[in-house]
C-alpha cells in the first residue's frame, strides 16, 4: 500500500470513529463478582428441547417431570414420567432426569448418574434403563461404570464400553432375569482391552481431542451389526500428570502422541449380533493413517469410512461390505495443504446418492454424488463458505445449511434442493443464526443474536417464518442498560501487504475522541477459528469491564482464521504462527497511529492458541505491545499433539525450520514489557511443559515476568473452589496495574 493511500484510509477511519453518540451517564459499574459469581450478565437460553419422532412435538424437563409439548403452540400435551418414578431399587434418590436419552421407538429411556470425567470430552457413569410400558428401572451393568452406552435401532439392545472392551446387553432378556445376572443378559464382544494399550469402541486421547468424537461404536440401521474402532496405542509414548491434595500426590499416565511421534494403529471391525462373528474391515496395508470417521449407510450391509494419510492432505471415502470386510473407494480428494474433517456428509435413504462438503474450488461447498462415486451436481457455489449442514429433508429433497453468505461475520440459514436450483435464504435477521430442526423438518428452533444483542430463541417454520417466541432476554437487556454496556463496532484493518483483516472495537460509552486511550487486544487466531463474529458473546462482559475502566478493547481475525475461503485460511501452512503474528503486530501498528489511541499502552491476552499468539507477539512484536497475558500457551509446536500440529506443519523432521522459526521459546531474548503466564498444572491438552520451557528461556535471557499456576486444573482452569474467579481477578489486576 502506498503511503498516500494509507494516510487517506487512516484519516477516513479516524473520522468515522470520532462520530460517536453523546456520552451517557454511567449508572452502575461492572464488577468481577457480577460476572463470575452472581452471573448477572449471563444470557438465558432454552435448553433441553428434544424433537420427538413425529417432528411436531418435543420433550422438555420441567418441575421434575419429563413432558411433551407442541412446537406450534407450546401447549402441554402429557407427562412421560416424573422424578419420583426414577428411584432405583435400594436407593433413596432419583436419577438425574435431565440426562435422558430415548430409544428410537420412544418406548425406553436411558439415564446416567455418578458421571466421572476422563478427559475434556469423555466420561463414564452408571447407566439405567427405564421401560415406559412396565415403569421398571433396569441397571445397565452392575460390575462397574460404563461408557458410550447406545440403544440399538430396534431398542432391544444396548452396546457400551467398559474397561476398554465392548459389551452388548439384551434388554428383552433383562426383563426376565435378575438385573445382576450379567452372564445371561450381557454378552462381551471384545476381550483384549487394556488401559494404555488396547481400546475397543472408544477413541484414544488424540482422536477425541482433534477429530472431535469419543464414541467409536455404531449400530447398523437394522441393529444386526455393530461397527467399532480398535486402537492399539501400545507404542504411543506416555505423558504423566500429577494430582495434588493428599499426603503423597497421585501420578497418572496416558498416551499422548506429540508431533512426529508414533500414533495408535487403528483397525475397524464389524460384529454380527446373531452369529457373534467379527469381520475385519480392509483399510489397506499402510498403518500410519487416520480413519477420521465411520458411518453406516442406509444399507445395513454397507459401512462408510473416511481414510486419510498422515499429512491429512488426502481423503478417501471407502464403502465396506459388512459380510467380508472388503472395501472400495468411491470418492477421493487431494489438497496441497490439508483437508478439514467435518460431519457434513449424508447417505440418502434411496441408497443411490450421498451428500458431502468439500473445498474443491477455493471455498467449502456442497456436492451430490452417486453411490458409485460419480458427481451428480454441485449444490452451492460462490466466494463464501458453507459452515455446517443442519439437516437433509429427504421427503422434500432439501438440504438445510448455514453459511457466512453476506459476510464472514454472519451466519445465515439456507435451503437448497438436491435436484439443483438456487439456494433460498430462510433466516430473517442479520447476525448469527443457529438452527435446530425437528426430526421431520416441520419446525426448527432458531437461536439468533448479533454482537450487541443477546440471543432471541424462536420456533420457526421450515421457510424461516417465526411461529412463536421462546426467549428474548428482555430482562438481561434491561440489566445491560442499567450497567451502560458499550456497543461494539466492526471495522477493517488493511495491512501494509494489502490484506484486509476483520476486527471489532469496544470503546468506552463515554468515549471522547480528544483523549488517548490504552488498548487491550483479545484474540485466539488459530486455524479456521473466528473471534470477529456478529454474535452475542464475541464481546464478553469482561471486555465491558475494561471498557468501563477507559480501556478500548479490540479483536482482530488474522490470516489463517475461518469463513474466508481456502487461500486466506491455508496461507499459514508449514509456518503456523508466522503470518498470524505479523497480522496482529500490523493491527497494533495501525491502531497506534489513530489520534485517540495511546500507542505506548497496547496490551494483548489470549488462551491456548491465543496464549501462543501472545508470546509470539511479545517477542517478535515486542516494540508494539506493552504487556501480555498468556493462558495455557503452546510455546513449542514440537510439544503439541500430532494430529493437530502435523495437519498444519507436517512433522518436525520434514519441516524443522517451520517449527523452530515459530516457537516463542526461541525468541525469548527479544521479549520486553510485562508478561503474566498462567497454566493449569493438570492440563492434558497443552502440557505445562510448554510454560516451563518458556520460563527457562526467559530466565536464561534474564527477562522478568510473572507466573500463576493452578494445581489439578486442566486446559479450562476451573477445577476447585473459586478457581475461575481467582483466575480472572489475577488477570484483571495485572492488566489494570500494568497497562
Amino acid at each position: 500500500m502506498t503511503s498516500r493511500v494509507y494516510k487517506l484510509v487512516l484519516m477516513a477511519f479516524a473520522c468515522l470513529l470520532m462520530i460517536t453518540a453523546p456520552a451517557q451517564t454511567q449508572k452502575k459499574s461492572i464488577t468481577l463478582e457480577d460476572i463470575f459469581k452472581s452471573r448477572k450478565f449471563s444470557s438465558r437460553s432454552v435448553s433441553g428441547i428434544r424433537s420427538m419422532k413425529d417432528g411436531i412435538h418435543f420433550t422438555q424437563v420441567k418441575n421434575d417431570s419429563l413432558n411433551v409439548y407442541e412446537y406450534e403452540t407450546g401447549r402441554y400435551v402429557r407427562t412421560i414420567l416424573t422424578s419420583k418414578q426414577l428411584v432405583p431399587k435400594g436407593d433413596t434418590l432419583p436419577l438425574p432426569i435431565s440426562s435422558y436419552e430415548f430409544s428410537d421407538d420412544e418406548g425406553r429411556l436411558m439415564f446416567s448418574k455418578d458421571d466421572e470425567a476422563l478427559f475434556r470430552h469423555s466420561s463414564k457413569a452408571n447407566y439405567f434403563i427405564f421401560d415406559l410400558a412396565t415403569a421398571k428401572i433396569i441397571p445397565l451393568y452392575a460390575r462397574g461404570k460404563q461408557r458410550l452406552a447406545t440403544f440399538s435401532p430396534d431398542a432391544s439392545k444396548i452396546a457400551f464400553v467398559m474397561d476398554n472392551n465392548i459389551f452388548v446387553r439384551d434388554l428383552a432378556m433383562s426383563l426376565s432375569v435378575s438385573p445382576g445376572d450379567n452372564r445371561k443378559a450381557v454378552k462381551q464382544v471384545t476381550a483384549d482391552g487394556k488401559i494404555n494399550e488396547i481400546i475397543n469402541g472408544a477413541t484414544d486421547w488424540v482422536y477425541e481431542e482433534e477429530f472431535g468424537f469419543s464414541q467409536a461404536l455404531f449400530w447398523s440401521a437394522d441393529g444386526s451389526k455393530l461397527a467399532y474402532y480398535r486402537f492399539d496405542e501400545s507404542k504411543v509414548k506416555e505423558y504423566q500428570l500429577t494430582t495434588y491434595g493428599e499426603l503423597y500426590p497421585e501420578q497418572s499416565k496416558y498416551k499422548y502422541p506429540k508431533a512426529g511421534e508414533d500414533n495408535s494403529v487403528v483397525g475397524i471391525y464389524i460384529y454380527n449380533i446373531k452369529t457373534a462373528k467379527t469381520v475385519t474391515v480392509d483399510i489397506g496395508k499402510e498403518t500410519d493413517i487416520y480413519i477420521s470417521r465411520i458411518r453406516w449407510t442406509t444399507d445395513p450391509g454397507v459401512l462408510a469410512l473416511y481414510r486419510m494419510n498422515r499429512h491429512q492432505s488426502k481423503l478417501e471415502l471407502l464403502l465396506a461390505n459388512a459380510l467380508n470386510g472388503k472395501t472400495r473407494t468411491i470418492y477421493s480428494e487431494d489438497n496441497k495443504c490439508y483437508i478439514d474433517i467435518t460431519d457434513n456428509w449424508h447417505f440418502l435413504k434411496n441408497g443411490k446418492e450421498f451428500l458431502i462438503s468439500a473445498e474443491l474450488n477455493g471455498f467449502n461447498h456442497l456436492f451430490l454424488y452417486s453411490i458409485e462415486g460419480k458427481l451428480i451436481r454441485q449444490l452451492t457455489d460462490g466466494p463464501w463458505d458453507v459452515a455446517s449442514v443442519s439437516g437433509v429433508d429427504e421427503n422434500k429433497r432439501l438440504v438445510y445449511y448455514t453459511a457466512g453468505y453476506s459476510s464472514p461475520l454472519n451466519r445465515e440459514v439456507f435451503s437448497v434442493s438436491l435436484d439443483g436450483g438456487k439456494p433460498v435464504q430462510i433466516s430473517l435477521r442479520e447476525g448469527t443464526n443457529v438452527p435446530d430442526f425437528s426430526s421431520t423438518y416441520a419446525y426448527y428452533i432458531n437461536r439468533w443474536s448479533d454482537i450487541n444483542t443477546p440471543p432471541t430463541v424462536t420456533v420457526n417454520a421450515p421457510d424461516g417464518r417465526e411461529v412463536r417466541l421462546l426467549q428474548d432476554n428482555a430482562k438481561l437487556k434491561d440489566v445491560l442498560r442499567d450497567y451502560n454496556f458499550a456497543k461494539a463496532e466492526f471495522f477493517k484493518i488493511k495491512t501494509e501487504n494489502g490484506i484486509n483483516l476483520n476486527a471489532w472495537m469496544l470503546k468506552p460509552s463515554g468515549f471522547d475522541s480528544l483523549k488517548k486511550y490504552p488498548v487491550m487486544f483479545t484474540l485466539y487466531g488459530g486455524p479456521g477459528s473466528q473471534t470477529v463474529l456478529n454474535s452475542w458473546g464475541a464481546v464478553s462482559s469482561w471486555n465491558q469491564l475494561f471498557s468501563q475502566k477507559d480501556i478500548i478493547v479490540v479483536s482482530v481475525d488474522n490470516r489463517g482464521t475461518g469463513a474466508r475461503g481456502e487461500e486466506f485460511k491455508k496461507c499459514t501452512y508449514l509456518q503456523l504462527g508466522k503470518y498470524e503474528t505479523i497480522d496482529q503486530v500490523e493491527a497494533a501498528k495501525f491502531l497506534g497511529t489513530l489520534t485517540f489511541i495511546d500507542k505506548d499502552r497496547i496490551g494483548i491476552w489470549g488462551w491456548s492458541f491465543g496464549g501462543y499468539m501472545v508470546l509470539s507477539c511479545l517477542t517478535k512484536g515486542a516494540d508494539y505491545f506493552k504487556l501480555g497475558v498468556a493462558v495455557a500457551p503452546v510455546t513449542n509446536w514440537k510439544y503439541y499433539d500430532n494430529i493437530y500440529t502435523e495437519r498444519y506443519m507436517r512433522t518436525p523432521r520434514e519441516n524443522n525450520s517451520g517449527y523452530e522459526d515459530n516457537s516463542p521459546v526461541n525468541f525469548a531474548d527479544r521479549f520486553k514489557g510485562k508478561l503474566l503466564i498462567i497454566h493449569g498444572m493438570a492440563d492434558d491438552n497443552v502440557h505445562t511443559q510448554n510454560s516451563y520451557d518458556m520460563i527457562t528461556a526467559l530466565v536464561a535471557a534474564n527477562k522478568q515476568f510473572e507466573m500463576q499456576l493452578y494445581p489439578n486444573s486442566n486446559h479450562g482452569i476451573y477445577t476447585g473452589k473459586n478457581t475461575s474467579f481467582h483466575l480472572y481477578e489475577r488477570m484483571t489486576e495485572f492488566i489494570l496495574k500494568n497497562l
